[in-house]
């Protein structure tokens, strides 16, 4: 299934650009489904028909789909509290009861991302589009699958049969019994969960779409977009140019609106695939002011940026490893090697990523900017490398 995820600053109009680009999907014949993530049924306001917690068919071809972060949170606690029933009694812990509950910080992200991986493995829909946040807020849950399980190998690290071995002991020495096994069957069916939303991510058939209005603040934005998405191995497919003035509108007041968007869809064109959106005059509602947006269709190219490593070894005796980072500033730029990581800082955006299985018996030989891309030449340790005979 193809997965088209929208993203942009805030006030672009992305959620417009992802009703759109869902509804023009569904005209053509393609079985879609849009997903939602505000609180507030912007996106059903949009289409002209109510969205909610159930997936529901709008239109033709179509199904909209907001899910219920309060409900799932709920749900999910008192899962918690029915298998952590002996820990909670012995701490003498009350239980919560689900009407009580608030969803905490970060509980409509995770809703969000298991939506996106339940809608992408399901066989209902030949299309999936997803009307992420603003673009900050997208680029750190598209990176939360990766960190979250990183975090869990740290604290519950596979090679397990150590703990389960000493638990007995250990729960003697300290008075009080040890973790249970569901405590990394746990861990272990979230790392599964969260592998199959970096899946869908990383699938070739799964892009990112940009939204910006062409204005100085917009261009920064996108350059802003498109570093972070770049450090995370991905890029835009295409840069939808929302809200763009008629030619037309350029003889009176608006001559210098006009000529500004102009000057930034050329320098976009320069880098991207741009797609004008018109601007209607007024905010778009319902399915015949959509259907008058000309958004960009779907597309098979793929939307990921690979980090090749290139083998040097019979120039210079390096290996190169390359990050695309287009925008990135020299200055702006940080590496750290710890262990069999290496950390990432570009701008404010930051990403710790496992080091390749070759690069791991290497130590950092230097790094450059160039064009671009970020060059990180690694020297082989003659007492890791395998050696010659």
């Amino acid at each position: 299934m193809r997965t088209i995820l929208i993203t942009g600053p805030g006030g672009s109009g992305r959620t417009t650009v992802a009703a759109a680009t869902a509804l023009a999907a569904a005209r053509e014949g393609t079985r879609t489904l849009v997903l939602g993530a505000d609180r507030t049924d912007t996106l059903g306001a949009i289409l002209g028909a109510e969205t909610g917690p159930v997936p529901r068919q709008v239109a033709p071809n179509l199904t909209a789909w907001r899910p219920d972060a309060v409900q799932r949170f709920r749900d999910d606690l008192t899962a918690f509290q029915t298998r952590a029933a002996s820990v909670l009694d012995l701490l003498g812990a009350s239980r919560l009861d689900p009407e009580e509950v608030t969803p905490l910080p970060g509980a409509e992200e995770l809703s969000l991302l298991r939506a996106l991986r339940d809608a992408a493995l399901a066989e209902a829909h030949d299309l999936l589009v997803v009307d992420l946040p603003a673009t900050a807020q997208a680029l750190a849950l598209l990176a939360l699958p990766e960190e979250l399980r990183r975090y869990l190998r740290r604290l519950l690290p596979a090679e397990r049969q150590a703990a389960r071995a000493l638990r007995p002991v250990l729960g003697r020495l300290a008075g009080v019994p040890m973790p249970a096994e569901w405590l990394y069957e746990t861990a272990g069916r979230w790392d599964v969960e969260l592998a199959a939303v970096e899946a869908v991510v990383a699938d070739r058939d799964t892009s990112v779409r940009l939204v910006a209005e062409p204005s100085p603040s917009g261009a920064d934005a996108v350059r802003d977009a498109t570093l972070g998405l770049a450090l995370h191995g991905l890029r835009p497919d295409a840069l939808v140019a929302n809200r763009v003035l008629p030619e037309t509108a350029g003889d009176g007041w608006l001559a210098g609106p006009v000529a500004q968007q102009r000057k930034i869809l050329a320098e976009w064109q320069e880098s991207y695939d741009v797609r004008a959106v018109a601007h209607l005059g007024r905010d778009p509602r319902g399915a015949d002011d959509l259907s008058r947006l000309t958004v960009p269709g779907v597309k098979a190219e793929p939307s990921t940026v690979g980090w090749p490593v290139t083998d040097h070894l019979a120039e210079d005796g390096v290996l190169l490893w390359t990050i695309p980072l287009p925008g990135a500033i020299r200055d702006d730029l940080d590496l750290i090697r710890r262990g069999d990581e290496l950390v990432v800082s570009a701008g404010h955006f930051r990403r710790i990523v496992p080091l390749p299985s070759a690069l791991r018996r290497c130590t950092v030989d230097g790094a450059a900017l160039r064009e671009g891309e970020l060059r990180i030449r690694f020297a082989p340790d003659p007492g890791l490398w395998p050696g010659t005979r």
